[in-house]
């Protein structure tokens, strides 16, 4: 941990949380040593993309612990501080850096320290049509999920970034915000940004990435003119494409296990050549 959390959630920063749902780390580094991935290479700069162990291997179990302050793990042995935690005995990784916080969850948390809390759902564990879709939005003061932005929607990124950006664009300047966006357009089935594909693959894993990375402006230029915002980028878990026999998630292999992830601050002039996509782009 490298960013000062704490004196970053003292100062009132505006924080994005951004999980790109189902994101492999091997795709996620090829994608952006390539080139290909232009807006993500803009943020994360030189440093790149992170190695880290996912805290579980499907999206509940990984929000889930996220939520309780428990982020992806830097993939190398030692007691790591984390960025925002909460107070509970026996923490060996609250660090001076890390924003320690009241109440059961990080978005309680500092909604508990002032802050508006936005849930931009993606996935059917945010989709707030059942009890059960309904446990982890629960935590927000406002959480918002509509059929546009799920795992079928080509489009789904950019009507859920347009959707975060017109919030931020209704704060008053004295208000802070955390927002949360679960980025659904990976998980599958993700053939369709390969046209004529009839399965999933690594290649329509990587389009899906690319067409990500194309949205993102809409969300980080509003950040970026509200002021200096503390982010999170990454993946809550990998998902395999046939290696060593496994399709999907919720099981232990390396491929699950082993996500990208990114902390990062947006200060200054926003950076050229972050312009954003047109209405139309959905591809």
């Amino acid at each position: 941990m490298t960013l000062d959390w704490k004196a970053g959630v003292d100062a009132g920063r505006d924080i994005l949380l951004m999980t790109l749902d189902t994101l492999r780390y091997d795709v996620a580094e090829e994608e952006l040593a390539a080139g290909r991935l232009p807006n993500l290479g803009r943020l994360l700069g030189l440093r790149g993309w992170e190695r880290r162990h996912a805290p579980g291997s499907f999206t509940y179990a990984s929000h889930a612990a996220i939520f309780a302050g428990f982020f992806p793990t830097p993939a190398e042995p030692g007691a790591h501080a984390r960025p925002m935690a909460l107070d509970f005995q026996g923490s060996t990784t609250i660090g001076p850096r890390t924003a320690l916080l009241p109440g059961a969850s990080v978005p309680e948390g500092l909604a508990l320290r002032g802050y508006r809390t936005l849930r931009v759902g993606g996935v059917g564990f945010f989709n707030r049509q059942n009890p059960l879709g309904e446990a982890l939005p629960s935590l927000f003061q406002e959480a918002v999920w509509e059929p546009g932005f799920g795992v079928t929607a080509l489009d789904s990124t950019a009507r859920q970034l347009r959707w975060a950006a017109r919030w931020l664009e209704g704060l008053g300047a004295a208000e802070r915000a955390f927002v949360f966006v679960n980025v659904s357009a990976l998980h599958q089935p993700n053939r369709g940004y390969v046209p004529g594909l009839a399965e999933d693959t690594l290649a329509s894993h990587a389009a899906a990435l690319r067409y990500v990375d194309r949205q993102l402006p809409i969300l980080i230029n509003a950040l970026w003119r509200r002021g200096p915002a503390l982010c999170m980028v990454g993946s809550d878990h990998g998902t395999a494409y046939g290696e060593d026999g496994y399709t999907g998630h919720r099981l232990g292999h390396e491929v699950v296990w082993t996500v990208p992830w990114a902390e990062l601050e947006l200060s200054g002039p926003l950076p050229q050549g972050a312009a954003e996509p047109p209405e139309e782009d959905e591809t």
